[in-house]
């Protein structure tokens, strides 16, 4: 398989989460206007864990959903950090010389 349809399998599957963590945190906003069994926020947080953060992270502003939700809005952008952190680790190699000094300096 080619690095081309890699790239385009992930670019689908990323679309597809997303899309799917942002109709994910739709139905929860809507299940606790209407007093309904909700989604768990494990569930929604494994959702952005593999894959559907941008769809979390803008579901949650544009419907103004678990915005003030603590600790859950902090392990959220934890996990977008961390994300961050890994793509930039596997996309710059120079990034990866700077974790791994700043690593051997902490222990």
């Amino acid at each position: 398989m080619s690095i081309q349809s890699i790239l385009y399998l992930l670019g689908i599957y990323l679309c597809l989460i997303n899309l799917a963590t942002l109709a994910a945190f739709a139905w929860d906003k809507h299940c606790a206007r209407n007093g309904m069994w909700r989604v768990p926020e494990r569930t929604l947080l494994g959702m952005a864990l593999i894959g559907g953060t941008l769809g979390a992270i803008l579901a949650q502003h544009s419907l103004r959903h678990k915005t003030r939700k603590e600790p859950f809005r902090t392990q959220l952008y934890l996990i977008a950090g961390l994300q961050v952190v890994a793509l930039g680790t596997a996309a710059f190699p120079a990034v990866q010389d700077v974790l791994l000094s700043m690593a051997q300096s902490i222990g």
